[in-house]
């Protein structure tokens, strides 16, 4: 069997390096006892702080903020012909939001997946919550390391309990040590020591410690406090020894200088199990509930010291049946009271010292070690997962409205939103108002919701006073409701022809329908003027739906064949050998130009429409699955010709463009492609995309506002949000999770 781990590993000196080291260890002996052939590579994590002298089975490494990295290393773990990857999964170590950049590694292996879950959230952030899920979907199995744990992968990341696996942090054998391996440091002798050990920060609580010990010195003066470890390299890099040195000056306040020694260094296994045998009380003073595993505090019971401990998770677990003491979080007078109380009963602490020390027998690293092997040979039985298959099981969240509501007051919905908080600062403008009128419609279409009356009457009233006399439109208002003439775009107007012209077709009264063809009608006149691609292509959408209402009114058609005819000539004026486009640069909407243009053939049959539709679909689909997932092209730099476009600042209008492009191209051509396309770009929503993150957030039910390089961008705006809806729309009918 061969193994690659991906972790971080020694001489990077953190919990998971060491961890990685005495499980891969313990690992290979195991194999070795049962006389099985196991090989083991390491592709480590390095941080941004220094690169690091690994040994030789270090094959590769990672740079944890690039993610062309994390790709080359899938790449080489497909071509190593591995059976199994295991993932230590901490949010810290990879790069991206969450450490999101590990999904770019994970959705390309095609090997079975095994992770160690480090860190397991009860109430997780959006970005949290997705990257854990994400990475469950690709393993075959989550470890974890407590039954507290298994419970908040099920309640709160929705994760199958049949995929998760319990099996405990492992800890050296302290039984199999012998007194020649041990020797007690010489200013310890004759001294109760209490000892705290592990990378030090203010989330460590020592000063907590330091506070009761006052109380305990004025009886026991015999009591030593020892601090081992370095500030963590994180905390260096930002705050520096800000809080040793605060804990420092706290011992001289308090005049304890001659009962605290601080040992600043990283010690390595062997120096480590001597201090804790030599070592009477443990305490681990943590000041955050949410510690699901602590391998200093697996050590400390392991090695048999009488351990007290604030009641986070994992202590709770782990010191139950008597197996430690806990006192309350920030209550030192408590803590001063139970070290007293050990201190001055040795009958007391030596009980408490043995029930640790033996529970402590039940979780060695032979055993875990070998609990891991088992579970890989399990592995080697089981089907691996297909990513096809994961990407086919995404759920769907039910059609929600409640994001629109939330984004609509009388007035009109507003552009803006801070993450779902609406932001009246930014106002109102037309464009988001005329596709807010064309979702109602569509939903009015298939529910009959009344409530969606009084959303089209505020919609429409809104493009109703943005018309001036000669039928045009001004596009902004601010909050004190000031119209600003500052320009519309002609995709703006065309938006509005087209929210005019599915209202002229589907109004649901008849008040709405006069109201509708009369603002058209001197818009009209309007269309003649505009001369960019969008702005065509949102009219053609348009005049599709008064061709269906008004079929024998022929004007519609001849207009359509003119705007048509027009937008056709941008593309033979732009196009070139490697260039089949209707402008210099593609930009945003971008599957409207050719979606328009299979309209445009369905009701002309010109065959000139449908051959330049399908020459710009086929130009942009280059550009945008160059992996089998929609990479968009993102607004921070777009894409010209010869040249390269930004994969971060991805719309989630350019993916509403693409699902309806391709159902336009499917009325067209019955291309069954054409539907898988489909619902690969409605994918995108919910995580089919580069950063493999879903833009849907389940507790506002709106849809965030981009993917940016490191994260999702967590602003749910209008425009956002309402094309997440119409894409639904036009996706729904091709899977099986219908509209209510």
């Amino acid at each position: 069997m061969k193994i690659i781990c991906l972790g971080n590993y020694p001489p990077r000196q953190c919990g998971i390096a060491t961890f990685t080291e005495n499980l891969i260890q313990s690992i290979l002996k195991s194999a070795e006892i049962k006389n099985e052939i196991l090989d083991v590579e390491i592709i480590a994590i390095n941080d941004t702080i220094q690169e690091y002298p690994y040994p030789a089975f270090v094959v590769k490494t990672i740079s944890e903020q690039k993610k062309e990295d994390y790709v080359e290393a899938a790449n080489y773990i497909n071509h190593s012909s591995v059976d199994i990857c295991l993932v230590q999964h901490e949010y810290g170590i990879y790069g991206g939001e969450s450490g999101l950049f590990l999904l770019a590694l994970l959705r390309r292996l095609k090997v079975p997946i095994y992770t160690t879950c480090h860190t397991v959230l009860q109430k997780p952030t959006f970005h949290q919550k997705e990257v854990l899920q994400r990475v469950a979907a690709y393993s075959q199995k989550l470890v974890v390391m407590n039954q507290l744990a298994i419970g908040f992968l099920k309640n709160s990341f929705q994760i199958q309990p049949k995929k998760i696996v319990r099996i405990q942090h492992g800890v050296p054998d302290f039984s199999s040590l012998t007194p020649s391996e041990l020797s007690k440091p010489k200013d310890w002798k004759n001294r109760k020591v209490i000892l705290t050990f592990g990378l030090i920060g203010r989330s460590k609580g020592i000063d907590m410690v330091l506070k009761a010990l006052p109380k305990v010195i004025k009886k026991n003066p015999e009591v030593l406090y020892v601090v081992l470890g370095k500030t963590h390299p994180n905390i260096i890099k930002h705050a520096g020894e800000e809080y040793r040195e605060y804990l420092m000056d706290m011992v001289h306040e308090l005049k304890i200088e001659n009962h605290v020694i601080f040992i600043n260094k990283y010690v390595k296994e062997n120096e480590l199990k001597n201090y804790l045998a030599a070592a009477d009380i443990y305490v681990t003073p943590y000041q955050n509930k949410a510690q699901i595993t602590s391998g200093t505090l697996s050590y400390a019971v392991a090695s048999g010291c009488a351990v007290i401990s604030t009641p986070y998770w994992h202590a709770e677990e782990l010191l139950a049946d008597n197996r430690g003491r806990l006192f309350d979080f920030n209550d030192t007078i408590e803590l001063s009271n139970i070290i007293l109380e050990l201190v001055e009963n040795p009958e007391k602490l030596y009980q408490l010292k043995s029930k640790a020390f033996e529970y402590g027998k039940t979780m060695t690293w032979p055993i875990i070690g070998d609990s891991y092997l088992s579970l890989f040979h399990q592995a080697i039985k089981e089907e691996q997962l297909s990513k096809k298959d994961i990407f086919q099981t995404i759920p769907v969240p039910q059609f929600n409205l409640s994001h629109v509501y939330r984004l609509t007051d009388r007035i009109g919905i507003l552009q803006h939103a801070r993450t779902s908080i609406p932001y009246f600062k930014t106002g109102y403008c037309l464009d988001d108002n005329s596709r807010a009128l064309v979702l109602s419609l569509y939903v009015w279409n298939k529910t009959k919701d009344r409530k969606l009356l009084e959303l089209m009457d505020v919609y429409l009233s809104y493009i109703s006073f943005m018309q001036q006399e000669d039928g045009s439109f001004n596009n902004f208002l601010d909050f004190q409701r000031t119209s600003f003439v500052d320009g519309v775009s002609d995709d703006a107007l065309g938006r509005t022809f087209w929210a005019l012209a599915f209202l002229i077709n589907l109004a649901p009264t008849d008040s709405m329908y006069a109201f509708g063809l009369d603002m058209l009608n001197r818009f009209e006149n309007q269309i003649q003027d505009l001369s960019y691609a969008r702005g065509y292509a949102n009219v053609i959408l348009g005049l599709e739906q008064l061709i269906k209402r008004f079929p024998d009114q022929e004007k519609y058609r001849i207009m359509l064949k003119d705007v048509a005819d027009r937008l056709c000539y941008k593309y033979t004026y732009t196009r070139k050998e490697d260039w089949n486009w209707f402008e210099d640069t593609i930009t945003y909407d971008n599957g409207l130009m050719p979606a328009s243009l299979y309209v445009a053939y369905q009701i002309t049959q010109d065959n000139k429409y449908l051959q330049i539709a399908e020459e710009s679909r086929l130009f942009l689909e280059s550009k945008c699955f160059r992996e089998d997932w929609l990479s968009l092209i993102g607004n921070v730099r777009w894409l010209r010709k010869g040249d390269d476009f930004a994969l971060f600042g991805q719309q989630p209008v350019d993916a509403m463009a693409m699902v309806i492009m391709y159902e336009k191209a499917y009325q067209v051509t019955n291309d069954s492609v054409m539907i898988d396309k489909l619902l690969i770009s409605f994918y995108w929503f919910l995580g089919y995309n580069d950063l493999n993150i879903s833009l849907i957030d389940s507790e506002s039910n709106g849809c965030h506002d981009g993917i940016e390089e490191f994260s999702i961008n967590r602003n749910q705006g209008a425009e956002s949000m309402i094309s997440y809806l119409i894409s639904y729309f036009f996706a729904e009918p091709y899977f099986n999770d219908p509209i209510n």
